[in-house]
């Protein structure tokens, strides 16, 4: 019996090889024993184009490639920070984009996949950002810069995410009620699965008389975190840790 495994906000960078190594052996794991692997998004603690083929970013796509050569299939929805992956990525991972807000079919249960941020509907200067960073001509704006220039850039959003996190309550970063209920209703589903907000949990409520389900990913830092869901419809979030061996 194969898994259906989902992750989120990796932030996958060559700064901290301890999560990338943990993914990587997390990967080839996955290839024997998930039929689907569904990333929601931030993998990536930044993307600045499909141009920038540093080593580290085609170390990663290879890896990706021989998991899909394999006969895993990736699915990858953006992020905040990786929104400019675009076909050249997904033509040499051999991953499968997913649009934000997709419904899928979990055991006879339709459920509902977004990245998370687009629920965070009180950080209003967020949104107002996301806005203009998701125009086609903004980003073709960005794209045309060198390479040098995007990582600058880059390094100043950065820098000013950080900021506007450490100055705004955390209440106001997270997803709100009315939101979750709203896309739900839209859908038509009782369970939702998404990242972005680091705050792993299960959430049970109401929503049109029926019980209904919001599971978020967490971010990997120390360790890593997935959604694994089995053929029979059994969800279990679990804790990715480092394989140790014996000497």
């Amino acid at each position: 019996m194969k898994n259906i495994v989902f992750i989120s906000d990796l932030h996958l960078d060559e700064s901290h090889p301890e999560i990338v190594s943990l993914f990587l052996d997390f990967l080839k794991k996955q290839t024997k024993t998930a039929s689907a692997l569904y990333i929601l998004g931030d993998f990536f603690e930044a993307w600045i184009g499909d141009d920038n083929l540093t080593s580290f970013n085609q170390m990663i796509i290879s890896q990706l490639r021989a998991a899909t050569d394999a006969g895993l299939p990736i699915y990858f929805m953006h992020g905040n920070r990786d929104f400019l992956i675009g076909k050249r990525f997904l033509k040499a991972s051999g991953c499968i984009f997913l649009p934000d807000e997709t419904v899928i079919d979990i055991a006879g249960t339709p459920t509902l996949l977004m990245h998370g941020d687009l629920l965070c509907t009180d950080d209003t200067a967020y949104l107002r950002f996301r806005k203009k960073a998701h125009n086609r001509f903004f980003q073709w704006l960005f794209l045309i810069k060198s390479l040098k220039k995007r990582r600058a850039i880059a390094a100043q959003y950065r820098e000013k995410s950080t900021q506007h996190i450490s100055t705004i309550p955390d209440h106001i970063m997270d997803v709100t009620q009315r939101a979750v209920c709203g896309v739900m209703t839209k859908h038509h589903v009782q369970h939702l699965i998404h990242g972005h907000t680091h705050r792993k949990a299960v959430h049970t409520f109401s929503l049109n008389n029926q019980p209904a389900t919001r599971t978020v990913l967490a971010a990997w830092h120390d360790k890593g975190n997935a959604l694994v869901c089995d053929e029979g419809g059994k969800k279990e979030l679990i804790d990715v840790m480092a394989t140790t061996t014996n000497s």
